[in-house]
């Protein structure tokens, strides 16, 4: 009973707000062409195994499956774990995708969450944070016996990133930092491991100043690894 209740008091809450913030509106992607199809996979592959550990977010999870696909074997295929990661999702997106079963059935011990970075060119620090809490609720309502491991969206610098961005996205870590109980869900920000000197992130972690390269995601691995052993006890 007190489930439900919980259940419809965030229903209401999250329709309360979401007319006025777009990241706290769950909607799916007409682009591209293949991200239904991706979702649908992520239900089948979900059906077909007991998961451990779950990792969800946009492209920076998703190309654990290339650029970070020799770390993964070593530290999460031996933990059965799975990737609901893809590349563009802001935070509407995954919470349709929660909204729409990619966590039905599933008995994580730890859901690895990192989100926000494509919201931050369009969407302020509140609604962000929003966002992201929204996802961790669902989360916790979804899987109640599932703790959250919630990371501090990474650092990027792009040529085209704007100061105000860069600062969005400092002020949305500062927030969601307070979604940390120390019990159901952990906050962790590694992203000075990913930073040079000049307090930007280096080529040679982030061709591309936003996606990790091998050295990259090897750095976020052992970066998150107490706390994620921790968590999976």
């Amino acid at each position: 009973m007190k489930k439900l209740l919980f259940v419809v008091a965030l229903a209401v809450w999250a329709a309360s707000v979401s007319a006025q913030n777009p990241a706290l509106t769950p909607v799916p992607r007409s682009t591209p062409t293949n991200w239904m199809a991706r979702h649908e996979g992520f239900l089948a592959e979900a059906k077909q195994g007991t998961y451990d550990l779950v990792f969800l977010g946009d492209s920076i999870t998703d190309r654990w499956r290339k650029s970070g696909a020799a770390v993964w074997r070593q530290y999460y295929a031996p933990r059965h774990a799975l990737n609901l990661g893809i590349g563009g999702d802001r935070t509407q997106h995954v919470l349709w995708r929660l909204d729409n079963g990619e966590l039905n059935g599933l008995k994580p011990k730890v859901v690895v969450l990192m989100i926000g970075t494509n919201n931050s060119r369009t969407d302020d620090a509140d609604s962000i944070a929003a966002g992201v809490e929204l996802i961790v609720k669902k989360i916790r309502t979804q899987c109640p016996e599932t703790k959250v491991l919630l990371l501090a969206v990474f650092p990027r610098n792009k040529p085209t990133d704007t100061p105000e961005q860069l600062a969005t996205l400092r002020a949305v870590n500062q927030q969601i930092a307070k979604l940390d109980n120390g019990r159901t869900v952990r906050f962790l920000n590694i992203n000075a491991r990913f930073v040079g000197a000049d307090g930007k992130v280096p080529a040679d972690i982030m061709p591309d100043f936003l996606h990790l390269n091998e050295k990259g995601y090897r750095i976020w691995a052992e970066a998150m690894e107490p706390t994620l052993a921790a968590m999976l006890k």
